[in-house]
């Protein structure tokens, strides 16, 4: 069995609508059983129209809740973009292979020029990106690995699906996480805005989790891209993915995060509304709904919001991100993905949590404990300053 024979029993706009009928009493049931633990029609009532009078409610509850779990503490990662080839195409995407925009490979020497800005900026936990191609496939990605595992302490992937046999390739290379977002869960939704290439395979997609749960890959990253279909029903199929997953693949740590919708080259598209408020409840209710999962809040949100917003159950943030090959160290923004809203550099964005009373993490684990070159010197978590040494 696999994820997609559970998501195979359950219809989309059934889901819909019973998120839609819930009660302002359902919501108040899920409330009193966060500390027992909650079930998926639980999550469903979090999620739904009735849960908005008791938003604040849930971020205090949420706020104390991660407190508890991870403290006053946000770890701090930046992608580094590899390609801006693709052979699918999709409505949503800069990079979609439709779009008439100059296309690179990173080669190593580009490879080590973005990572030498990114280690002057303090990163240690680095999200390497690619389009979806077989020209970035697993040869290209062990031998990134090995060009970047001497240098950053965390190394992971958002880059197309793949085999089990090639991720356990990757995972000896090296590789400690992968994020793979399913963009939607609705079936009827997914093929409009995945018109050809491998991504079209909605199967072999959803399925992507399970051969990274056998392969061994530590941490597993999920999410829906919101705005596609309607958010609260995306993210209860990402809430029943998550439960499914911890269930089977109980050795693995999985984290979410909440994209939306961002500026890029190519077409307009009709776009589901999914606002800030609507943002905060879902990340509200998957930290009810799991108090060890982990959030993440990436830089297509604004300065403003991501201020305000970073105490209610988040865990991760980008920051100083470029979304386009060789964006850090010398490539023109015409190559980027989409639009980064929120432009402060790592140093301002660890400024800023420190003067809310937040450490920045860069680092929290070392490649020792895999079997990767010398023992640390330190404590296993560092906290320093940008730049500072290590």
């Amino acid at each position: 069995m696999s994820f997609v024979d559970l998501w195979k029993k359950y219809d989309f706009a059934a889901a819909s609508a019973a998120i839609h009928s819930k009660t302002a009493a359902d919501v108040r049931h899920a409330l009193s059983r966060v500390r027992a633990g909650l079930s998926l029609e639980d999550l469903q009532a979090l999620l739904s129209p009735a849960a908005a009078p008791f938003l604040e409610e849930m971020a205090q509850l949420c706020h104390r809740l991660t407190v508890e779990r991870f403290g006053h503490t946000m770890q701090l990662y930046a992608p580094l973009y590899l390609s801006n080839v693709c052979a699918n195409v999709c409505t949503y995407c800069g990079f979609s292979a439709q779009n008439r925009i100059p296309r690179k490979v990173l080669n190593d020497a580009e490879i080590r020029a973005d990572a030498d800005v990114l280690q002057r900026f303090g990163f240690e936990h680095v999200l390497l990106v690619t389009g979806e191609t077989s020209r970035v496939g697993t040869a290209y990605l062990a031998n990134a690995l090995r060009l970047l595992r001497p240098r950053f302490a965390n190394l992971s992937m958002e880059v197309q699906p793949m085999d089990q046999a090639d991720y356990e390739t990757l995972v000896r290379e090296g590789l400690s996480a992968v994020l793979v977002y399913q963009e939607t869960y609705d079936a009827a939704v997914y093929p409009k805005h995945h018109l050809s290439g491998p991504k079209s395979d909605i199967s072999y997609r959803l399925e992507t989790p399970d051969r990274l749960g056998r392969a061994g890959v530590k941490k597993v990253g999920l999410g829906a891209l919101y705005g596609l279909s309607d958010w609260r029903t995306d993210a209860w199929f990402v809430g029943l993915h998550l439960r499914y997953l911890e269930r089977h693949y109980w050795r693995t740590r999985y984290s979410i995060s909440f994209p939306r919708l961002r500026p890029h080259e190519g077409r307009e598209i009709e776009v589901t509304p999914f606002n800030e408020r609507n943002l905060v409840q879902a990340a509200c209710a998957f930290r009810l709904f799991s108090q060890e999962v982990e959030l993440s809040l990436s830089t297509r949100e604004s300065e403003t919001f991501r201020n305000h917003a970073f105490r209610l159950g988040f865990t991760s943030m980008s920051a100083g991100s470029r979304t386009n090959p060789g964006g850090y160290s010398s490539a023109p923004e015409s190559l980027e993905q989409f639009a980064v809203d929120d432009d402060r550099t790592p140093a301002q964005i660890e400024s800023y949590l420190r003067s809310q009373s937040y450490e920045p993490v860069w680092k929290d684990w070392d490649p020792t404990y895999d079997g990767f070159g010398t023992p640390p010197a330190g404590d296993l978590a560092t906290t320093g300053s940008a730049g500072s040494a290590r």
